[in-house]
Order: C-alpha cells, then structure tokens, then sequence
C-alpha cells in the first residue's frame, strides 16, 4: 500500500484536472442515488449536485475526495450511455463558470461610468 501512495505523490496532473467534475447531457429524471451508483464505482465522493432548475436540468457537479479519483471517473464516463443519452464529463473550470457573470458586470459598471460622466455612445457614433 505505501508503494501505491508514494507512486501516486508524483504523478503530476494537468492543472485544469480538479476534484469536481461537471456532467451534462443527462436524463433529466436522474436521481441523487443513481449518480452515486454510476459515479461512486470510481472512489469516495463528497457531494453530488443535480440541476433541478430549467436552467440546469440534465446536469449535475460531482465532487470527489481524491483528484485521481476524478480523473478516472471522467476518462471512463465521457461518453457513458445513460438512458440512451451520452454523458459529457468535464472537470468544473470556475473561470469559464463566471465568465458570464463578470461579463454582465462589467457592462453594468461602463454604463455607470457612462452616465457618470455624461457620455452618451449614440452621439458619438453619429459624429
């Protein structure tokens, strides 16, 4: 066992490799415990979040105590047939997860300044 755990130390990993895994394409009346059955074969996991909004149904966020763990779930799972419909296992990328939000954001805070300053787009694109 000490030999598997020393061997395991170093390995590096790519770094967008991470605990948390996110799947889509899944059926959408897929239950808690049928993920654990499918995504628990791969080792110990922490949480497992299903989208029940319309927004996020048939997906879900797996997050796995170990990182080997994760990479294994997700090299055997992309493509797993469930309900006769492919999963699409990612690792969970928070910057791409936000990037939609910062977006919305920044174009809030350029039409404060705008309005802050007095500056008005349509004029100056008629110029």
């Amino acid at each position: 066992m000490a030999l598997a755990m020393q061997r395991k130390a170093n390995v590096r990993l790519p770094p967008e490799i991470n605990r948390i895994l996110y799947i889509r394409n899944l059926p959408y009346k897929i239950t808690a415990e049928e993920m654990y059955d499918i995504f628990g074969k791969y080792g110990a996991i922490r949480q497992i979040r299903v989208g029940n909004t319309p927004d996020t149904r048939g997906t879900a966020f797996v997050v796995y105590e170990d990182i080997f763990d994760a990479k294994n779930a997700c090299d055997h799972l992309s493509g797993f047939n469930v309900c006769n419909r492919y999963l699409v296992v990612l690792y969970y990328q928070a910057s791409k997860a936000f990037k939609k939000t910062d977006l919305e954001k920044k174009a809030e805070e350029i039409d404060k300044m705008k309005s802050k300053y007095g500056i008005n787009t349509d004029e100056m694109k008629r110029k």
